[in-house]
């Protein structure tokens, strides 16, 4: 886990421009998605990475409870696959050309569609009524990585809930643009991992500051509840 506090300037940063510090509390769990970005063994497990983002298995936890709550109250899990493939090696070319050749061939061989590296990691509870979808750009929410958000908006969604790794590049990339695409986003801070604790503080905190709202799991899991309560009752 990441030792993690909001730093004030972006506390302050938020009261500055909005009426309160989280704007997405009123939240619709049954309008909501908790969005699980590349938690696979090919950046958890050292058997198929020569690096691992080893602050991932510690959201585990927060993540299966997180799952838990969104489908109790009646919202969506969808678990987020990065793929690579013969297409995205062609159209994103220039990603690829920027690394060393070993890594790139240590990447394809880890994300392809059905091997080891490209499984969920094991410990994470998924159940036959999440949906599963790959994606073959950092972004989940660009059409040309998936069709995620079309998806989403079928499903009557409005809020994500974004958890995963790596913070400050698949997270951040798929929170953005969930944002910019009018999705009230919310990253989930210890549902995210990075690779420092530098790295996961500096995202959440530019994140919000300016695009949506950062909420640990305690948070998130108490505004899913009461929410669910309040719905439940004006329905009565």
């Amino acid at each position: 886990m990441h030792d993690f506090t909001m730093p004030q300037w972006a506390i302050d940063r938020v009261l500055a421009r909005r009426p309160r510090r989280y704007v997405h509390d009123d939240l619709d769990p049954r309008k909501t998605a908790l969005v699980v970005v590349d938690l696979q063994n090919g950046f958890m497990d050292p058997a198929h990475t020569a690096y691992p983002i080893k602050t991932a298995v510690g959201t585990v936890p927060a993540v299966n409870r997180l799952a838990a709550t969104v489908r109790k109250t009646g919202g969506k899990v969808v678990w987020i696959k990065n793929t690579i493939d013969e297409s995205n090696l062609e159209t994103w070319s220039h990603w690829f050309a920027m690394g060393k050749p070993e890594l790139k061939n240590q990447r394809i061989e880890a994300f392809q569609d059905g091997a080891p590296g490209h499984a969920i990691y094991p410990t994470l509870e998924v159940r036959p009524e999440d949906d599963i979808v790959k994606k073959f750009r950092f972004s989940a929410f660009l059409p040309e990585s998936s069709n995620l958000a079309e998806m989403l908006r079928a499903a009557g969604i409005e809020t994500v809930l974004i958890v995963g790794t790596v913070t400050n590049v698949c997270c951040e990339s798929s929170a953005r643009d969930a944002m910019m695409m009018n999705f009230k986003t919310i990253m989930v801070s210890d549902g995210n991992s990075a690779s420092s604790d530098h790295e996961h503080t500096a995202t959440l905190a530019s994140f919000q500051a300016i695009f949506g709202d950062v909420m640990d799991t305690d948070t998130v899991c108490g505004f899913l509840e009461a929410n669910c309560a309040t719905t439940a009752m004006a329905a009565e």
